[in-house]
């Protein structure tokens, strides 16, 4: 590799389509014998086995019994969507994960960039307890203290005037899609037809539920359910000019873009980029929604990711991180699009419990600190230079990126034997892309301490790779 960059929110560049890659991926299970699934072995102390060279020899080692029950038990009761590691995890502390059989591993994870806090945050602990003791759930049919006091927070710290709770992500994303549409019919109550169409990008990924599927421009995803909402157009992300002829007045409702592609590949757009689309969507009366379901609160060391590029939406979609790992999502808007919203509109039996959100309150709190975030800018440009140091020299590291605690090593070749060798040295990371990308997305609390360790034990395993392209 002879130009590795260390990229950053001001110079990550957008690449062209076919260097965007879009599929995001867990590592396959592979098919296992009649003697049973097999997983690798894994060291159980991080610290004394930094050294050992990953052998790809060793994968396959017989599991416990108990792992064994376990995954035999999940392939005869649950439906088969998803491909997961063979890998029963039990509990965990901080930033390390603990498997049935008292097998270490340092998470790079986060539950996809989830647990920020961590494992067992003692705070979002007690919060979690105390509103367990309190009151649980009562629905929307009443007001609760929780919702409502994370409701002002969440409006008070960031460029919205009034918030909708949800379950995930993707139904931040389908109220999103909901409010757009309400929002150029009230705007707009003497035509006959409004604006219903959407703008969204290449490699974009905005959830699987029906409306947030029709945004998720990866046709793996969409052409077993179609045909899906119409009026969705997906142009290059980053391309100006495609987008300048594609938006139309009356007829783009609402132009939706991750400020941050997290499973496209970690790619980030431009400062440049988001204030066209920002220009252009009031010229044309769309509206500009930015989806941070991933890239949001405080993970690239701003509490919001677009806050980087000095550029403000008219509708934000939140959830991952914002209840360290309870269910939630969060829509975030401004009062103009608020105003075409009635009562009987949208709605949610479980959104916004008091259970969630006072557990979410206890991770706010925490993250928009200023020292908090702070920090997780430090720790994501030290960990940058050292995966550059350790594997800048590898010819299968074609780019380094990504800023704060968000960071993705792009490969020449597939990474899923990495992922199976970190895995087996006690370290758990994630692809993303067409699975060529190594993605990174650890609790913001970890330590550089153990930063030098993820990034030693990638050092060590990276010879899965030789082996890999020469088979």
């Amino acid at each position: 590799m002879n130009s590795l960059q260390l990229q950053s929110v001001q110079v990550s560049p957008i690449s062209s389509t076919t260097d965007l890659p879009r599929l995001f991926r867990l590592q396959r299970v592979r098919r296992v014998s009649s003697a049973g699934p097999r997983i690798p072995r894994i060291s159980s102390c991080l610290a004394s086995e930094t050294k050992r060279k990953a052998d790809p020899s060793s994968f396959g080692k017989p599991v416990s019994k108990e792992t064994k029950e376990v995954m035999d038990t999940e392939a005869s009761v649950f439906v088969q969507t998803y491909a997961r590691a063979p890998l029963v995890l039990k509990s965990g502390r901080g930033c390390k994960l603990y498997d049935v059989d008292g097998r270490e591993y340092l998470d790079m994870t986060a539950g996809i960039a989830v647990n920020s806090l961590g494992h067992g945050d003692p705070d979002w602990l007690k919060a979690v307890v105390e509103q367990a003791n309190t009151l649980t759930h009562v629905s929307n049919v009443f007001y609760s203290v929780p919702q409502v006091t994370l409701g002002k927070r969440l409006v008070d710290c960031s460029f919205a005037d009034r918030v909708f709770f949800t379950n995930s992500g993707t139904e931040a994303n389908e109220a999103a899609i909901k409010f757009a549409r309400k929002f150029q019919r009230y705007s707009h109550a003497d035509e006959k037809h409004p604006a219903t169409e959407f703008i969204a990008f290449t490699n974009c990924f905005h959830g699987r539920t029906m409306g947030a599927l029709a945004l998720t421009s990866k046709e793996h995803y969409r052409l077993p359910f179609e045909p899906l909402m119409p009026g969705v157009t997906f142009i290059e992300y980053g391309n100006i000019e495609e987008f300048m002829k594609t938006i139309k007045s009356g007829k783009t409702a609402a132009v939706f873009v991750e400020p941050i592609q997290g499973e496209g590949g970690i790619y980030s757009t431009t400062k440049e980029f988001l204030q066209t689309l920002r220009t252009a969507c009031d010229d044309a009366g769309a509206l500009l929604v930015f989806d941070e379901v991933q890239c949001g609160l405080g993970r690239t060391g701003h509490l919001w990711a677009h806050e980087a590029f000095g550029v403000t939406p008219d509708i934000m979609t939140l959830a991952k991180p914002l209840a360290g790992g309870l269910p939630i999502g969060a829509v975030l808007i401004t009062e103009r699009v608020a105003a075409a919203i009635s009562s009987g509109d949208h709605g949610s039996t479980f959104a916004g419990g008091p259970l969630v959100c006072h557990a979410a309150l206890a991770v706010l709190d925490k993250i928009r600190e200023p020292s908090f975030l702070a920090s997780v800018t430090k720790k994501g440009i030290y960990f940058k230079e050292l995966l550059i140091q350790k594997l800048g020299d590898s010819p299968h590291v074609k780019q380094v990126r990504g800023f704060g605690l968000i960071v993705g090593i792009e490969l020449d070749v597939q990474g899923s034997p990495l992922v199976d060798a970190c895995r087996d040295a006690g370290l758990l990371v994630l692809t993303a892309g067409k699975g060529n990308v190594i993605r990174l997305v650890p609790p913001l609390i970890i330590s550089e301490k153990e930063l030098e360790h993820a990034a030693e034990v990638l050092r060590e395993c990276f010879s899965v790779l030789d082996a890999n392209t020469s088979n």
